[in-house]
Parts: structure tokens; sequence; C-alpha cells
């Protein structure tokens, strides 16, 4: 728990000024009542209960001034909530080096296997987006709750050459808010390389954007909000290599910082991955965990590794659960005024009952 004014507390030290101006009150009663000695012997309580149950009303009015100024230091409290909305976006490798078969039968098969669960296993009402990348970054599926069309969507991704990560980065950012300029923000991206969507039939073709006449001005950028504060959307990267082409991935997360999606990365296969070129030659694939990992803490999420189909999907399910419950600072002062307000009125209550009077 948590408190958005503490400075509240500083009127505990008028707590002992009261209990000091409640002695003395009964001090002076009491020499009062001397004078008058039958008076005194009536007003006398009896036995040793009776002696401290006059300190009672003024306990429990202490008690609730006490919480009286905790409530107004409006403590808070993080909640998890249940969230059963929002949109994600996948954003997957299709690049050369996913025809590996380091991982059975390949990379790509693997991959879309484990796309197709987190598909099926997400809640309804969350809406999947699906970013393919290779050279380029393509929007094959925009965000949509139909089942069929995103399995279709994955089934259509095919390996293509070079690795484009910054730029599926700000593809899916242009997804999630498309009046934005993300693809004059930064060096690489844009023209020819930036595709709004898929083409009929699902391949990975689209409408690039019109990048003819005079240079655009430098686009305004909204003020910078936390990392990881926007929680009705988020991007999951999915890569075995490392950026060979394309604006500059860890930019592009502190782009994406910058607007609050996290973007959580997952890096798959084995060290032992390879492809065969022409002439049989062999090129090992390498991937870059340092990049990856520094474009997840940079949004506030959070890498991971998978070396088999299971462990990919193993993450998915991981990430399923953790995106549909979201905290929440939930001010609780009403709860502390609540209770201020039941031992007033029992103070009251048990003075009057008792001694005809208000404490």
């Amino acid at each position: 728990m948590t408190f958005i004014w503490p400075a509240a507390f500083w009127l505990l030290l008028v707590l002992p000024f009261l209990v000091v101006f409640h002695v003395l009150n009964v001090g002076r009663r009491n020499r009062v009542l001397a004078k008058y000695p039958a008076l005194a012997r009536a007003s006398e309580p009896r036995g040793r209960i009776g002696k401290l149950r006059r300190h009672v009303p003024p306990l429990l009015l202490l008690v609730s001034l006490v919480l009286l100024i905790v409530a107004f230091a409006r403590p808070a409290a993080t909640i998890t909530l249940a969230s059963q909305r929002g949109t994600l976006i996948l954003a997957m490798d299709v690049s050369g080096s996913m025809r590996a078969d380091d991982v059975h039968p390949t990379r790509i098969t693997a991959a879309q296997l484990a796309a197709r669960e987190f598909v099926k296993d997400r809640p309804r009402q969350v809406k999947i987006g699906l970013v393919a990348f290779s050279g380029g970054a393509f929007l094959v599926q925009a965000p949509t709750a139909d089942n069929q069309m995103l399995e279709e969507a994955i089934d259509s991704l095919r390996p293509e050459r070079m690795t484009a990560i910054g730029s599926a980065v700000l593809t899916s950012l242009q997804t999630l808010f498309p009046d934005q300029p993300f693809d004059r923000m930064l060096p690489g991206f844009g023209g020819g390389e930036f595709y709004l969507g898929s083409s009929p039939g699902g391949s990975l073709g689209g409408s690039p954007i019109d990048n003819s006449g005079k240079p655009p001005p430098p686009p305004k950028r909204p003020p910078p909000v936390p990392p990881g504060s926007y929680r009705s959307a988020a991007i999951i990267l999915m890569t075995d290599g490392k950026s060979t082409l394309g604006p500059d991935p860890i930019e592009a997360a502190r782009i994406a910082s910058n607007y609050g999606v996290r973007v959580f990365t997952i890096g798959f296969g084995t060290p032992n991955g390879q492809i065969t070129l022409f002439g049989d030659r062999i090129m090992r694939v390498q991937l870059d965990e340092e990049t990856l990992k520094t474009m997840a803490k940079i949004t506030g999420a959070q890498y991971f590794h998978a070396k088999t189909e299971d462990e990919l999907a193993k993450i998915y399910r991981q990430l399923n659960t953790k995106l549909q419950a979201e905290t929440a600072l939930e001010e609780i002062s009403s709860f502390f005024v609540m209770a201020a307000t039941l031992f007033a009125f029992l103070s009251v209550g048990l003075s009057l009952l008792w001694y005809g009077r208000v404490v």
C-alpha cells in the first residue's frame, strides 16, 4: 500500500495534545466532584471494569481520528484486475534463417504452429494483428478477433531474405496508432519498405506509402509517457536472428516506449541453427539476444528464449496469462473513512449509554 498525499500524517502530531487535553479535563472534573462528596460517590464507577470502561469512548474516538488522518493521506493499493479487452500485435520473423531445421520440422513451421495455439488460447475479446518482417515489415492481418482469419494469415507466411526488426516495431506501432507518422520518425523506414495491408489472397504484398514530392517536415511527436503505461495494447516480437536492414531496433523500441507500448521479445532457435545456401554453402544463424533484451527493458516488457516449438508455445501461454491481468493503483480512502465513522458512532453511542453525555 502507498499514500498519494503522505504529508497528511503531520496531523498525527495533534493527537498527543488531544490526549493531554482529555487528561486535564478529567482532572478538572474530578476536582469539581471533590467539592460534592455525595455526587462524587454516585458518579464513581464500580469495580475494575467500570473504571476501565470510562476510557473506552475516548479511546474509540482517538482511533477514529487516526483513521481519518490515514484517509486524508489518500492510501492506494495495487490491485490486479482481469483484462478481457485489448489489442496484441504478433510480429513474426519470416527471414530466410527461419528455414533452419534445428527446430523440427523447420523454425518457420514450428513458429506457425505455436502462433496458432496462441490465437486459440487468447480471450475472445482480445484482438490480434499479425505483422511479418524480413527485408521489410508487412501488416499481414489487421487486428481482429476472428480466429479463422488469423490462422489463414499465419499459414500464409513464407521465408524471405534479410531481417528488419526495427521496421517490425514501427509497423506494429503504425497499426496501433494509424494517425501517427511513424514512417518519418527514423531513417531507413518508409517509402517502399512500409506496407499498410496485405493483398488479396493473404500474400505479404501491400500498398507502400507514397513518398513522392518534397520531403515532408519532421513529424511532431506527442509528449512521452512512462514506459509500459499504455495497457490497451502490446507487441510480441519473435525473431531467430539479428537486424540486417532498416532502422535501428533499439531506437524503434525507444519510440514504442515513448508511446507507453510494451514490446515483449522472443529469441527463437538453438545455437546450432544453419541454412544451406547456393552451392551447398552453409550459413550459421546468429541470434542477437542483447538487442532483444534491451528492447524489452526499454519498453518495460520482458525477453524470452525458446529452443523448441513446445517452449515457444509455453511462452505464448505465459504471455497470454500475463497480458490478461492488469495492475492498477486504486485509492482506498473510502474504506478508512467508513471505519473512522463506525468508531466515532460507537464512541458516541457508548458514551451516551453509560454516562448520558458525548465522551
